[in-house]
């Protein structure tokens, strides 16, 4: 089980399962919606997520159609996004657990749309857009 929530703590979370593989998405979405360079989001299902929002502080956005993005209304932080289309699964941001997460990422993605102030080191695959679905699937995500 893994813990997470907001940097307020008034939103807090619980996955009940395994967050699957992820990337680094250098998207503009995922850009402005971190704050950073890249987005690191994992999918799960919803029903092995369990939110807790005493408060109701959680708020959506529809950064693009059929895309809700989540985030605490108090700090900001940003929690899940999910789409319409499978709203049974949400991509939760793994800068908001609590917990240890070992996974490592699979790839970066989107690479073409990168800050210009950011240098991608490593060996992990790059892809100008979505990754070959051999390399990493993007559970919840538009990846074709």
């Amino acid at each position: 089980m893994y813990k997470g929530s907001c940097l307020c703590g008034k939103i807090r979370f619980r996955i009940n399962s395994e967050p699957s593989d992820f990337g680094y998405c250098h998207c503009r979405s995922c850009r402005k919606t971190s704050g950073s360079a890249h987005g690191a989001n994992a999918g799960v299902a919803r029903q092995h997520f369990d939110l807790s929002d005493p408060e109701g502080v959680l708020r959506e956005y529809e950064s693009s159609p059929g895309k809700y993005r989540t985030f605490c209304s108090n700090c900001g932080s940003p929690i899940y996004a999910y789409l319409v289309a499978t709203r049974e699964l949400v991509r939760v941001r793994l800068g908001t657990l609590d917990t240890p997460f070992d996974k490592r990422a699979k790839a970066h993605t989107f690479v073409g749309d990168k800050a210009p102030w950011y240098n991608i080191d490593g060996s992990l695959p790059q892809f100008s857009e979505w990754a070959s679905r051999d390399v990493l699937v993007q559970l919840g995500s538009r990846q074709r």
